[in-house]
């Protein structure tokens, strides 16, 4: 039995949950793409957490209310789904009732709440401590680079021990410092490349050779008018362009349902933030198009 899962903060918890309730025999982190594109190979038996439902999959969890897959999921099946600040909030409710451990989980599983929906303070986001840190440095989009191996260590700290015990870990502390070290590289970046565009903030990252690490939030200091953001970057082996929109965690006053909106150009999300694959040759328009429904006040998804 696997547990398939995304390499975020969200996915973290799923992981320490399920690991908890479970006798699996690993952990595999993937982009919820994979599912949606048959790029991964679910196994009869799999836990799927935060990604797509498969119907090879054993159980199946997950809060995003529009994703574009081939597989819908059943009326019944084994596992919960529905709109919540997080799926780690949905496996938890899943499994409680058998596993009174968990509620030595409790405050991981309230700061992933926070942390996936982003209901994040501006001191959180500009000195990130404790479990917020902790997001950051699980975060792909931060720019730490490959972390299986981290993402594991986290899961077997997390099961035996405190926060205070993953803040004492070397590999936390080096993506804690880096960072720190990194922040004014990372915005000055992230500013060269960003305009604005109504109330839509675009940042075109496809020149940029290397991002400094830096929390995806920080963009929505930069441009505190903006309600909503666009960033663009190319896929693996530039084979694709990647279009990913989030609402600004300070403004809240963007009506777009981010996820809906995805899931028409082949990707998906929940109602603040969602992603999804552009075709090369004609992402600029189709970038376009995205920044137009973005400004559009109601917006038809």
């Amino acid at each position: 039995m696997r547990l398939v899962t995304r390499g975020n903060m969200d996915g973290l918890t799923c992981a320490v949950l399920v690991s908890h309730a479970e006798r699996l025999d690993g952990i595999e982190l993937i982009h919820p793409q994979d599912i949606t594109d048959d790029k991964f190979e679910v196994k009869k038996g799999d836990i799927l957490a935060n990604v797509p439902y498969h119907p090879t999959c054993l159980k199946w969890f997950d809060h995003h209310s529009a994703t574009r897959t081939y597989d819908k999921p059943p009326t019944v099946f084994d596992g919960k789904y529905g709109l919540a600040p997080s799926t780690a909030r949905l496996v938890y409710d899943y499994y409680l009732a058998d596993n009174p451990g968990f509620k030595l989980h409790d405050e991981l599983v309230k700061a992933t709440d926070r942390y996936d929906s982003g209901q994040l303070t501006i001191e959180e986001v500009t000195n990130p401590e404790g479990y917020m840190l902790v997001g950051f440095a699980t975060d792909p989009r931060t720019g730490l680079g490959k972390f299986k191996d981290y993402f594991m260590k986290l899961v077997e700290t997390f099961e035996e021990g405190t926060i205070e015990d993953v803040l004492a870990l070397a590999e936390v502390k080096e993506s804690a410092r880096r960072i720190a070290d990194e922040r004014e590289q990372f915005l000055a970046v992230v500013k060269q490349h960003s305009r604005l565009e109504g109330r839509v903030i675009v940042t075109d990252l496809r020149d940029v050779e290397r991002l400094p690490a830096g929390n995806r939030f920080l963009i929505y200091t930069l441009f505190p008018e903006a309600n909503v953001s666009i960033r663009i970057a190319w896929g693996p082996e530039r084979a694709f362009v990647v279009a990913t929109v989030g609402h600004s965690i300070f403004n809240r006053t963007c009506p777009v349902h981010v996820g809906g909106l995805m899931s028409r150009y082949g990707g998906g999300g929940h109602r603040g933030a969602g992603a999804t694959p552009l075709a090369a040759d004609n992402a600029d328009e189709l970038i376009g198009e995205l920044i137009v429904k973005l400004n559009q006040t109601p917006v038809s998804v």
